[in-house]
C-alpha cells in the first residue's frame, strides 16, 4: 500500500500582495522556508443551521497534519484563476458543486515555512458534504464547540486565525 503524499514537483504560480503572478515555483521550494508567496484558496461552509464544516487534515500532510481546518482550502494552480481552483478544490476535497460563494477576504498569511495569499470565501448548503480520500473525514460544528476549542491546538493555526478575523471580532458600531 503506497502511503498518500503532497507532490512537491507541484507547480504554483508565485505572486505579489495584489495577486498579480510574478513568477512560478514548486510546492517544495514554496514549502521550504523560501516565504515565496502563492495563492490558496479557503471556503467557509455553514449550513443553514449556522454550523461551520471543517474537515480534519489526514496525518501525511506537509503542513498541519492531523487537525481541523477550514472545510475547503486548496492551492491554486499555474495559470488556474481563483475562482476556478476553489469550485475544483470544492468538488475534490467535498464532493459538491459551489454555487454561490461570497468572497469575505484576501490577505497573506505567513508561517515559519511559507506565505500565502489567502482568498477567503463563504457559502451555505443544505447538500451533505462527502470528504474524499484527501481528507480525515470531517463534520459540521457549532459556533459554541469551535469556540470551546480555540486555542487548544484542535485546529491548524491558519483556521483559528481566520476565523478570529472573520467571525469572532465585534463589528465596531456605525455612526
Amino acid at each position: 500500500m503506497t502511503m498518500n503524499k503532497d507532490n512537491d514537483k507541484e507547480i504554483f504560480p508565485v505572486v505579489d500582495e495584489e495577486g498579480n503572478v510574478v513568477g512560478s515555483a514548486s510546492r517544495g521550494e514554496c514549502h521550504g522556508g523560501s516565504k515565496l508567496l502563492h495563492p490558496v484558496v479557503h471556503l467557509h461552509l455553514f449550513d443553514t443551521d449556522g454550523r461551520l464544516y471543517l474537515q480534519k487534515r489526514p496525518e501525511w500532510k506537509d503542513i498541519q497534519p492531523g487537525k481541523w481546518d477550514t472545510a475547503v482550502g486548496g492551492h491554486v494552480d499555474f495559470g488556474e484563476e481563483i475562482r476556478d481552483a476553489l469550485r475544483r478544490e470544492f468538488k475534490e476535497e467535498l464532493g459538491l458543486e459551489v454555487d454561490e460563494v461570497e468572497l469575505l477576504r484576501r490577505y497573506v498569511f505567513e508561517s515559519a515555512r511559507e506565505r500565502e495569499l489567502v482568498h477567503s470565501f463563504k457559502a451555505v448548503t443544505d447538500a451533505i458534504p462527502r470528504p474524499t480520500d484527501e481528507l480525515d473525514g470531517g463534520r459540521f460544528w457549532t459556533i459554541a464547540e469551535i469556540e470551546s476549542k480555540l486555542g487548544t491546538d484542535v485546529f491548524t493555526p491558519n483556521f483559528e486565525s481566520e476565523y478570529t478575523m472573520l467571525f469572532s471580532n465585534p463589528k465596531p458600531a456605525q455612526h
